[in-house]
């Protein structure tokens, strides 16, 4: 089926449509061996030399990944922070950067820390305004620009399209942090990005058991090599079993996002104007600021974040989050269980994240059992 023009969805549930041709097994095999024999002429016939950087569990998920965003290579990492810093390892002491004012934090946190100890001029702007991204620019002098879309944890919307053509007029790329939407929502690489990012640990894996990370690039170039290096030479690689487990994850993956989407949506129209809520951030509602962005580039769907503030304030906000009973107190996004999180509490100092607000993360639950829990909640403060 190599050859033939089959949906993405087959694309994931048939993980390329691999088998075993010595065993016929539809699943691969698990492979631990961390080293690999030469041939008796010193050579490296089959490519591998050392499992780091060269395990042959990386192969599939690697090639379903790029499949799904119609790039060229992908490379799995040992988690997102690993993915996202790597595209900014690849670059050099001095060079600028443009990274969202709201972002996820510990990235925004890295950048504001390690990578400016490191030498990066990382300025923060408002990346939802293509005015404001134009003037941050600096032609020649800006490398990157890193956009997150759906936002987290406010869910605005960046234009990639418009963006992309600041961007590259300016000589820099443009990498997208497009965790949150997955390639089943979006294709940033297919709106003119040069890089995607995904925390595999949310909607690529969807089950809450590994961490891990994936950059796709549209074209291989000199800063590909060096993350390709990056990743190599620092050894922020995935295990075999967390391999087999994203594969297996991605299997499901349109069925999972999807019906996350549509409960997501559901919800964010059933709380909009609830009077214990004052405010619902959701790219799907017709109110929301970056909504006709997000009908552009989101296909199917608006994916299955939202954010909610309390009208009685923070402790409030804590107290709801307390009293849910389907909705876990956990951080992370994207499982197949729905999850809730006082976000602030979580970034601390210095976040911009308003202290009333609740981030959800919609899993795969019938929709009025989420609808009926968050109300109860909301009832009993």
């Amino acid at each position: 089926m190599a050859n033939e023009e089959i949906h993405p969805e087959s694309v994931a549930a048939q993980a390329l449509g691999w088998l075993d041709e010595q065993t016929r097994a539809i699943n691969p095999p698990i492979h631990m061996s961390s080293t690999f024999l030469r041939d008796a002429d010193n050579q490296y016939r089959s490519g591998r030399v050392y499992m780091r950087d060269q395990n042959p569990a990386f192969d599939q998920a690697e090639a379903v990944i790029t499949e799904l965003e119609g790039g060229h290579q992908t490379l799995l990492f040992a988690s997102g922070m690993a993915a996202a810093t790597a595209v900014f390892q690849g670059l050099r002491p001095g060079d600028h950067v443009l990274a969202p004012n709201v972002m996820y934090w510990s990235l925004r946190n890295w950048l504001t820390g390690f990578a400016t100890a490191w030498g990066l001029d990382v300025e923060l702007i408002e990346m939802t305004d293509p005015a404001v991204v134009q003037a941050a620019l600096r032609p020649g002098v800006t490398k990157l620009v890193w956009v997150e879309t759906p936002a987290n944890p406010l869910w605005t919307i960046t234009d990639i399209v418009a963006t992309a053509e600041l961007v590259h007029a300016a000589g820099a790329l443009l990498a997208v942090d497009s965790t949150a939407a997955s390639p089943v929502l979006t294709k940033p690489l297919a709106f003119g990005a040069d890089l995607v990012m995904h925390s595999a640990t949310k909607y690529l894996n969807g089950h809450s058991d590994l961490t891990a990370g994936t950059l796709t690039t549209r074209v291989d170039n000199e800063h590909w090599q060096r993350v390709r290096a990056v990743r190599a030479q620092g050894g922020a690689t995935l295990g075999s079993v967390e391999s087999w487990l994203l594969l297996r994850g991605m299997r499901t993956l349109f069925l999972r996002v999807r019906t996350a989407s549509a409960s997501a949506l559901h919800i964010a129209e059933h709380f909009d104007g609830h009077p214990g809520i004052a405010e619902v951030f959701y790219p799907g509602l017709p109110t929301s600021h970056g909504h006709l962005v997000a009908q552009r580039q989101m296909s199917g769907g608006f994916g299955g974040m939202l954010s909610i503030r309390l009208r009685d304030g923070v402790d409030a906000a804590i107290a709801v989050a307390a009293s849910t009973r389907l909705w876990k107190r956990a951080t992370s996004l994207g499982g197949v269980e729905s999850l809730i999180e006082h976000r602030g509490s979580i970034e601390g100092p210095g976040s911009p994240v308003p202290l009333d607000l609740l981030r959800l993360s919609v899993g795969i639950e019938h929709v009025d059992d989420l609808i009926a829990d968050l109300e109860r909640a909301l009832a009993e403060i």
